[in-house]
């Protein structure tokens, strides 16, 4: 089977070296000129709004999946037309618009940080004045690892944030004081099956997430499946989704979904006994889905910007890197480690090694 990737990057990597033990080929479809998937597969180089590329392209696969939210859905729905592709044009949209996710939420009574459509500096004005300060002014579109955003802590910061962001459509949401930060990786299977890994819990720094780590047998395990379920069957979802969530004392609120595999779910590689990116390839191509229990504790660091010295990392026990063979830059996501133990003790003395080594 031939499955073609919308995307080239780190994710659509991972999906690649999953699916090509079980026989899968990949068509990677990107407007870059060498993303860092191309030596898993073929590249067809192409904008996402060339429909002639994009014929070419679902002509050449079996099936299509996507690796990031901000692919039009415009491209999905021409897409579908030619060759399934999951997740579906629903998520994406829903995904891929911060306002309508929102409303999404709130249909479907997920709790989730008060939030205003913004589209005048007049309106901010508003919306400040009936959500509070602090709040967060965020583009409704193109807003990912932090992009697109502004914190409002006064009402000295409306000009600037105004100048920076005005020109968008925008959602202004109330900045929560939340608790931790947690994720949970939901997969349905086309027939409705769904299963769910162990939550992650995450930590952001400038938006971007910098360290993530698996918790198995988390007391919030349980109400993170039940909005995440809700979301799933809502938009008769096929492949691995993961929903960001703050928790607030025993309260969780949803932060945004991502309809595709995740960052905070990378630990599953070496941590679970089967990968989310295996897990998303069996969902889409209709094959039985993996078990997605722990095999020990797991955490995750994120490379930013440049590549550490591997010397000293991989002196570390339990220590597996992955490096995405991109050029490093200022912010960029060049690669990652993951620290595995099946003793506690010991992973938590790894853990702390592994942070001061980076």
């Amino acid at each position: 089977m031939i499955i073609g990737v919308l995307g080239g990057g780190q994710l659509a990597r991972m999906l690649a070296m999953a699916g090509l033990p079980l026989g899968f080929d990949f068509v990677f479809y990107d407007p870059a000129p060498d993303p860092c998937a191309a030596p898993l597969g073929k590249h067809m180089r192409g904008e996402y709004s060339d429909r002639i590329m994009l014929s070419r392209f679902a002509q050449r696969v079996d099936l299509v999946t996507y690796e990031f939210e901000n692919v039009p859905a415009e491209c999905i729905e021409f897409l579908s037309q030619i060759t399934p592709v999951h997740p579906g044009a629903q998520a994406l949209a829903c995904a891929g618009d911060r306002l309508r996710e929102k409303s999404v939420f709130q249909e479907l009574g997920i709790p989730a940080p008060a939030f205003r459509a913004v589209d005048s500096l007049p309106e901010l004005n508003a919306a400040i004045g009936e959500i509070g300060l602090p709040a967060v002014l965020k583009t409704r579109t193109l807003g990912y690892d932090g992009k697109g955003q502004f914190i409002l802590r006064s009402r000295d910061d409306v000009g600037r944030a105004w100048v920076m962001l005005g020109g968008f459509s925008l959602v202004l949401e109330s900045l929560v004081a939340f608790d931790r930060e947690i994720s949970v990786l939901g997969v349905r299977s086309q027939a409705g099956e769904i299963l769910y890994y162990p939550l992650s819990e995450n930590v952001h720094h400038e938006g971007v997430l910098r360290f993530s780590k698996s918790s198995p047998q988390d007391p919030e395990q349980k109400a993170a499946e039940e909005l995440a379920g809700k979301l799933l069957r809502h938009l008769d979802y096929v492949g691995v989704l993961a929903l960001e969530l703050f928790q607030v004392g025993s309260t969780l609120l949803a932060n945004e979904i991502a309809p595709r595999v995740h960052n905070s779910g990378h630990w599953t590689i070496e941590g679970a006994m089967t990968s989310q990116f295996e897990n998303h390839l069996r969902a889409i191509t209709g094959l039985p889905l993996g078990k997605t229990s722990v095999t020990g504790h797991s955490a995750v660091v994120n490379f930013i910007g440049r590549q550490p010295d591997l010397v000293a990392l991989l002196g570390l026990r339990g220590l597996h890197v992955h490096l995405y063979g991109k050029a490093e830059r200022p912010g960029r996501k060049v690669g990652h480690a993951t620290l595995w133990s099946r003793s506690g003790a010991s992973f938590k003395e790894g853990c702390r090694t592994l942070l001061s080594l980076l």
